[in-house]
């Protein structure tokens, strides 16, 4: 998916301030959206890590 304008990661409030070689700048904070049959969120993962989190997600659906 393509975010150019940032209108959908605002939406989700994903962009969040970081700190990058000691700067606070705005970043994606990494985030996993479950979305259900009916279009709804079921689950949200914030700060994901990638190591273990695809499994993670395949254990709780």
């Amino acid at each position: 998916m393509s975010d150019p304008d940032a209108a959908v990661c605002n939406l989700y409030g994903v962009i969040q301030d970081k700190s990058m070689y000691g700067k606070i700048v705005k970043g994606i904070e990494r985030s996993t959206f479950v979305i259900d049959a009916e279009g709804r969120v079921a689950k949200i993962y914030r700060k994901v890590k990638v190591a273990g989190h695809a499994r993670a997600v395949l254990d709780d659906l």
